[in-house]
């Protein structure tokens, strides 16, 4: 299992090693040691999410309040999704730009978002099927959107599935009602850099 640090301070991607043989693959998708080395403290898990989407589905630009935020690890069991970090902490060096990794049941790569980062993902074929390990349980109250088609961030999505057919993004009503990065920012939204950075270094005390 090797950990790559995205452009996006904060997210990595984690590529496993498969181990196949006529019966099949085996892998190991997390590993709480190496984990640690890469990202410095252990991830504390509350809730694990799964999620089935069409082709074409497009979920996000998701975050939650600092602290706790939710800091998540996920991963692609069945079909194929691109799944993009935003960062979204006001008076970071990198406010507003994203990264993204492929994930999918072929390489079954990871992708680790820590605490007050922006997660979407779009699925690129039918049934495509996400695990997600988050370090906090899911509360409304704190839970915010943010558009993922803003012409400012400007993320690229796919416009074909992996069989080539074209893909129409398809959003939930709350999530085509989000606001842009910069009306979340004006509206007081978005997780502050600093406290970010402080709430973090105290999960590696």
């Amino acid at each position: 299992m090797s950990f790559r640090e995205l452009s996006v301070p904060g997210a990595w991607e984690i590529t496993p090693k498969l181990l196949g043989d006529p019966r099949g693959v085996f892998l190991e998708w997390f590993k709480d040691e190496q984990f640690v080395e890469a990202v410095g403290h252990s991830l504390d898990l509350e809730q694990a999410n799964c999620s089935v989407s069409a082709a074409g589905v497009l979920r996000g630009i998701h975050f939650a309040d600092v602290p706790p935020s939710q800091a998540k690890y996920v991963t692609c069991a069945r079909g194929a999704v691109l799944d993009v970090v935003v960062d979204i902490r006001v008076g970071s060096p990198t406010f507003g730009q994203w990264d993204s990794v492929l994930l999918d049941d072929v390489d079954r790569r990871a992708i680790y978002l820590s605490e007050g980062l922006g997660h979407a993902f779009m699925s690129l074929e039918d049934d495509s099927t996400v695990l997600y390990l988050c370090s906090a349980g899911y509360a409304p109250g704190r839970e915010h959107g943010i558009d993922p088609l803003d012409a400012a961030i400007g993320i690229e999505w796919p416009t074909t599935t992996r069989g080539g057919a074209a893909l129409t993004p398809l959003l939930s009503d709350k999530d085509a009602a989000a606001p842009t990065l910069a009306q979340a920012q004006e509206q007081g939204l978005l997780p502050d850099h600093a406290a970010v950075q402080e709430f973090v270094a105290s999960l590696k005390a």
